[in-house]
């Protein structure tokens, strides 16, 4: 299956680094967050990606065109008034990445629209170019299919860090920490969906979380495949670092693919 990552937002709750490039591509571990997501459905054997680009869409373009560059061992040869270059290895995932500018100011259900020739009348993976996981993606999809609805999304729960009162006539009759348990499901992401949902999507102003997934809730077109891992976005700099320091000491829940991460939490 094709992947489609929303990657077009303006990420303004980390302006600190946002402000330089689009938000998937502020880095973790030396890499950007989009590469660990695209690196967690290659491992899965998925490895066609539709990025759909907006804010600073160029500097997503100009990352992917110079990753070959900075994955291979080269030689440039200037001898002779020449500009020579021999490639001796590469250390490249045999990727396919289409960058789509989807516009600027267009919403989630909008950019997903403008990439419906990319996909073509087949069933896609989605998700946010800003969370990690480690739902098994086959497994999603085997339960998706087994449903035979439009829509599946990967549901989790939160840990709570408020403390719970029990009251009664305005005395507290008891306190406890929140745990897991206490959290409303949320939509992570991570989705299975069947081509018909671009039947859902209108114009650039679409919404898809409030448009699409509400219809398709109405009509019991969507299912939520419950994920009792791990999950975690990254809206601020303290998320980044917890992110960061998960690689750096080796319990990134995630990360089930080989690689050096530098230590630079």
């Amino acid at each position: 299956m094709k992947v489609v990552l929303l990657a077009g937002g303006f990420g303004s709750r980390i302006s600190e680094e946002s402000q330089f490039k689009p938000k998937p591509m502020i880095e973790i571990g030396g890499m950007p967050i989009l590469w660990h997501i695209m690196k967690e459905y290659a491992y899965y054997g998925h490895t066609e990606f539709i990025i759909c680009a907006g804010y600073k869409q160029e500097y997503i373009k100009e990352w992917f065109a110079n990753y070959f560059l900075h994955n291979s061992d080269v030689t440039f040869d200037y001898r002779n008034g020449k500009n020579e270059m021999t490639v001796h290895q590469t250390k490249m995932e045999p990727w396919k990445v289409t960058v789509v500018d989807t516009g600027y100011n267009t919403m989630t259900g909008g950019r997903i629209k403008r990439i419906q020739e990319y996909v073509g009348n087949e069933p896609f993976l989605m998700t946010y170019g800003d969370g990690v996981c480690d739902v098994d993606i086959n497994k999603l999809i085997e339960y998706h299919k087994s449903q035979g609805k439009t829509a599946t999304l990967t549901a989790v729960k939160m840990a709570q860090d408020k403390g719970v009162l029990d009251i009664v006539g305005g005395a507290v009759k008891s306190f406890r920490e929140k745990n897991i348990s206490d959290g409303a499901p949320i939509n992570a992401g991570y989705m299975v969906l069947e081509p018909e949902i671009f039947d859902y999507l209108t114009g650039d102003d679409c919404v898809f979380e409030k448009i699409a997934l509400t219809k398709l809730a109405s009509e019991g077109q969507l299912m939520s495949y419950i994920h009792e891992g791990f999950w975690q976005c990254m809206d601020n700099i303290r998320e980044k670092q917890m992110l960061e320091k998960l690689l750096a000491t080796g319990t990134a829940p995630w990360k089930k693919w080989e690689r050096i991460v530098p230590n630079i939490y």
